[in-house]
């Protein structure tokens, strides 16, 4: 489903800095298990079918969700070296990818994303790895709109994308791109917080 073998990390021996080194745990590298993993896997344990692949793994616990529960070849992609290879001690296939670059045309009957959401001021940074697996940049929809450009390439026919969105993005905004980019969308799950509001919407081609 790859090209060149992305499995391999670029360099995984480089030290970390920013948030993860102040916090001095070497977990805050990967991104792990929340309130919004547990709803993108309730939805992808319910609707996720036939070949299956996870953008923004972290620790790959969403992936062994879905595999463990629905028996299903799972696939777990993150540009985070760390996290591609927490995701293979789970025992899900891990490599390292920009979004959805590396996979062939119609390559997944699913595909599941919780992005990066956080609205982030660019003078607030964190340059590290966490960075990463939570800024959104100042939408919040940085990772969101390049990945909806480009999932139907990836997405098999009659495939499905789960999509989990947060409030502080703008869930209209989101639902606006998937409609621009040839999708419908259902909401599956949601769930209230104090803060905000996650949803995992169900994208099909409209």
């Amino acid at each position: 489903m790859t090209g060149d073998d992305p499995a391999d990390p670029v360099d995984t021996d480089d030290p970390e800095s920013g948030l993860a080194e102040r916090r001095g745990l070497d977990e805050t590298v990967v991104y792990q298990p929340a309130e919004d993993s547990g709803l993108l896997a309730e939805a992808a344990v319910a609707e996720a079918h036939g070949r299956v692949l996870e953008v923004g793994t972290g620790s790959g616990w969403v992936a062994q969700q879905i595999a463990d529960e629905r028996g299903l070849a799972v696939v777990g992609s993150d540009l985070n070296p760390h996290a591609a290879r927490q995701a293979r001690e789970r025992g899900v296939e891990g490599v390292v990818a920009d979004l959805l670059s590396p996979f062939r045309a119609d390559a997944f009957d699913t595909v599941c994303f919780n992005p990066p959401y956080l609205p982030t001021d660019p003078d607030n940074e964190w340059d590290d790895w966490m960075e990463h697996a939570l800024s959104g940049g100042e939408s919040g929809r940085e990772l969101i709109e390049p990945f909806l450009d480009d999932v139907g390439r990836a997405l098999a026919p009659g495939g499905v994308v789960l999509l989990l969105v947060s409030s502080l993005t703008g869930y209209d905004e989101v639902l606006t791109l998937a409609e621009d980019a040839g999708f419908a969308a259902d909401p599956v799950v949601e769930e209230s917080f104090p803060f905000e509001t996650l949803t995992v919407v169900a994208l099909r081609r409209a």
